[in-house]
């Protein structure tokens, strides 16, 4: 059976429906695209496991019997064949709105975020002045902002409730905006967004979760124990899907709780270059090769085999097509 017959009785089993409904109905759903997408993240991510590295590679059950395990809040189990040592893996996406949140439509905004990440930077010299070579490289990859993009925007709310009796930067900037509707002002934002990300791309972490008291966490991050490895797929900020591996341990904690993640790492950048080639510059906490973070597991910090519960809804979801 080719493949557009199995997505075709796939769709009219389970959905009750025509290829043409699934489709308008999956275009007009950004929730529902979210949860394909995240499948297709782990699916690709389980692939690699096993085709790349040649690990053993088991899915962990979502609903278990009974309470569930601490430290498997992830997505597989792995392990090296012919080693007793199963670990733990969780997959995320990057952070979808990044350059949004912090505002890099704006130009100080841009410049004060670059700078304090110069660190994660290839093309800054640490000798020189770090702010002029950002100042340099802004103006000349991305020139608007000396004239045309050179004053702030606000979001519409703020544009709203801003009132002042001094003639500030910022008021100047708002009262400009003042005539402009919702959809407007969304619109100048998004304009300058895809401007930006034409030359830069963040690549940040968005780690939230639950503090039920059955994951034992004490803020709405995940615990360093919970999983053994963390596997981002940066799909949203570069041309195809590619992971980058950590070891949670050795990330910096959160200053609530040494215990747990922060929320947001901001763990590199992609830069364009004039021929829209994109390059990934990423810091040393995060790894392209899975071999590296896994030589930094500790082999007492597995996973007793007799505590797994397995998934096994995909080997049957196999059996059902054939």
């Amino acid at each position: 059976m080719n493949i557009y017959k199995r997505i075709k009785r796939f769709v009219e089993q389970v959905f009750k429906t025509t290829l043409e409904i699934f489709l308008e109905a999956l275009k007009l759903s950004p929730n529902a695209q979210g949860y394909v997408s995240g499948s297709i993240t782990e699916l690709l991510l389980k692939k690699k496991l096993e085709e790349e590295y040649g690990f053993e590679v088991k899915r962990i059950r979502e609903k278990w019997e009974g309470k569930k395990h601490p430290q498997h809040h992830g997505d597989f189990y792995f392990r090296k064949p012919g080693t007793p040592y199963w670990y733990v893996i969780e997959s995320k996406g990057v952070k979808s709105n990044s350059e949004k949140w912090h505002r890099l439509y704006n130009f100080e905004n841009l410049k004060n975020f670059l700078i304090t990440h110069a660190d994660k930077i290839p093309w800054i010299n640490h000798n020189q002045n770090i702010e002029q070579q950002v100042i340099d490289w802004i103006y000349k990859n991305l020139p608007k902002f000396q004239n045309e993009y050179s004053y702030n925007l606000y979001e519409f709310e703020e544009v709203q409730k801003y009132v002042s009796k001094h003639k500030t930067e910022k008021a100047e900037s708002i009262d400009r905006l003042r005539c402009y509707t919702r959809d407007q002002i969304n619109e100048m934002i998004e304009e300058r967004l895809n401007y930006v990300m034409s030359k830069v791309k963040v690549l940040e972490t968005h780690f939230v979760s639950g503090t039920s008291g059955v994951s034992e966490r004490t803020q709405a991050t995940p615990r360093k124990d919970e999983f053994n490895v963390i596997a981002i797929d940066i799909v949203l900020r570069y041309p195809k899907h590619k992971f980058l591996f950590a070891n949670p341990k050795n990330l910096e904690s959160s200053g609530d709780d040494p215990n747990h993640l922060q929320q947001n790492y901001v763990m590199g950048f992609v830069f364009i270059d004039e021929q829209g080639r994109e390059t990934l510059h990423i810091t040393d906490d995060w790894y392209e090769d899975l071999n590296e973070v896994y030589d930094t597991l500790d082999p007492q910090d597995a996973v007793k085999e007799n505590d797994m519960q397995v998934d096994n809804r995909y080997i049957i979801a196999n059996e059902d097509e054939e």
